[in-house]
């Protein structure tokens, strides 16, 4: 089960002034059937650039959608389970994330949920560990470590007994070679 994130939502009244227009539990949760145990939370996103802070609709609303708008952002988290309690289907995974970046069989050869985005992606570990799998390479993540992934090919291996929990903020970027 997902866990719940609290999150403040800021904005401006009729005057002007500033106000909190949301605090609450995010409600755009969406579980990934092809992956049992894999939430994806969003907290906020925007589809322009510069970002419109006008209005008080509730940006996160949208359906499930992996990679930003262009010219737009997402903050959202990411809770990825341990392999070793779940099942995964990677050829259903990008599509239940609405991804437009599928995965080549070369890509798979590493690590069947492989796949880059076109975005630069800062990520904070809130909680657990995991391995993040590259075409060379490979390093554990824990805790408090940050992670600027820059468009390229990576997997998300959980080895753990626990969830690890990440929070993402993806920017629209040119699609890296």
């Amino acid at each position: 089960m997902a866990m719940q994130a609290r999150r403040v939502v800021t904005g401006h009244n009729a005057k002007g002034e500033s106000v909190i227009l949301f605090d609450d539990h995010a409600k755009n949760v969406t579980h990934i059937p092809s992956w049992e145990g894999l939430y994806v939370t969003e907290l906020w996103v925007t589809s322009e650039s510069p970002i419109d802070n006008s209005g008080t609709e509730d940006r996160s609303l949208r359906p499930m959608k992996h990679d930003p708008d262009a010219h737009g952002t997402i903050f959202r988290l990411v809770e990825i389970p341990p392999e070793s309690k779940t099942v995964f289907k990677a050829d259903g995974i990008f599509t239940e994330l609405g991804s437009q970046n599928k995965p080549s069989e070369a890509d798979r050869s590493r690590h069947p949920t492989m796949h880059k985005t076109n975005s630069i992606d800062y990520l904070i570990v809130l909680s657990g560990e995991m391995i993040m799998e590259m075409e060379e390479g490979s390093t554990l993540i824990k805790q408090g470590d940050c992670i600027v992934q820059r468009g390229t090919n990576h997997a998300w291996v959980n080895r753990s007994d626990k969830p690890c929990l990440l929070a993402a903020v993806l920017i629209d970027a040119v699609p890296a070679p």
